[in-house]
């Protein structure tokens, strides 16, 4: 299943994670892609909300990982953009297999650590707080998922 939504301000996009947050289970992957400057860590910081997690979230560029442990779920926030040309044998999959939520930006640069079920969030900057957000899932779960989502919408 595939399908595109289209926010016209920052508050809808919120609206939108917020929206999927509680549908989350332990161990889903989410993959985000889109440029640089597209909202990806805003999206998930708004996903946070929705989990509940009361910690500050932001992006993890220079850390690679940062993990969310309190609140409803865990959230394990992997940034692999450092990752293009460097060791990808670091651990990650142990959170992007854990008992929490792995959220994946720039997923296309640790490809073989991605399971094949997952969900993928493409988010396009329209300019100003204007985004297409294209979700795609990837296995039964996650058509679940966003049926799921559909209807909540």
């Amino acid at each position: 299943m595939k399908f595109t939504l289209k926010s016209n301000s920052r508050e809808e996009t919120k609206h939108i994670a917020l929206t999927l947050a509680p549908l989350l289970n332990r161990g889903d992957v989410i993959t985000f892609t889109g440029d640089l400057g597209a909202g990806k860590t805003a999206f998930v910081q708004d996903l946070a909300s929705g989990l509940d997690i009361k910690d500050r979230v932001n992006s993890p560029t220079f850390n690679i990982l940062k993990p969310y442990f309190y609140g409803r779920i865990p959230l394990y926030h992997i940034d692999a953009y450092r990752l293009e040309d460097g060791n990808k044998n670091i651990g990650l999959e142990e959170f992007i297999d854990g008992d929490g939520v792995a959220v994946i930006e720039w997923p296309n640069f640790i490809s073989e650590l991605i399971p094949s079920d997952h969900l993928t969030i493409n988010i396009v900057n329209d300019g100003d707080t204007k985004r297409t957000l294209t979700f795609e899932a990837n296995g039964k779960r996650y058509n679940q998922l966003l049926s799921d989502f559909k209807e909540k919408l």
